[in-house]
């Protein structure tokens, strides 16, 4: 073969498919192509997830810090909630006599017996206090539309 030829296609599946050597250095290179790329995508999901968390630290002390105000607002908020639904019974305009109802806290907070401190109920209300801009549960609000349907009974039940 000349110097200057060049091999062709025909020429370079025979002369591998002949020499073992070179087949197996084909092998050889495939495997290490591959093995490179594998250990690149390793590398690469690596570098993803180091940046990843260095980005989460870096916005780690801001988030830490609005997520406390969060949860300190929610707190008062709760807490309010709870102070309101305790001195409603006592603050001016509540609808019921305090001495009349039941503090009952769930599903609902109070059950007031109309007429019970003249010695004759003529009258049960459920009461739920609510402050700020609160909406009722869901527990609540099928309460409200069972007692507005008129599902309430009488219940009486002798211990043996």
């Amino acid at each position: 073969m000349p110097a200057a030829a060049t091999l062709r296609p025909a020429m370079i599946d025979k002369t591998l498919s002949t020499d073992p050597a070179l087949a197996f250095l084909a092998i050889i290179a495939v495997v290490l192509i591959a093995a490179l790329f594998a250990l690149g995508l390793f590398i690469g999901l690596r570098l993803g997830r180091r940046s990843g968390a260095l980005e989460a630290e870096r916005n780690l002390p801001a988030r830490l810090e609005e997520e406390r105000g969060d949860a300190v607002r929610r707190s008062r908020a709760v807490l309010g909630g709870q102070l309101a639904e305790q001195l409603a019974p006592y603050l001016p305009g509540f609808p019921f006599d305090p001495g009349e109802l039941r503090f009952i806290g769930k599903p609902i907070d109070y059950i007031a017996f109309v007429g019970a401190s003249q010695g004759k109920i003529e009258e049960v209300a459920f009461i739920e206090v609510k402050s700020g801009g609160a909406g009722l549960s869901k527990v609540e609000r099928s309460l409200r539309d069972t007692v507005r349907s008129g599902k309430v009974s009488w219940v009486e039940y002798r211990a043996p």
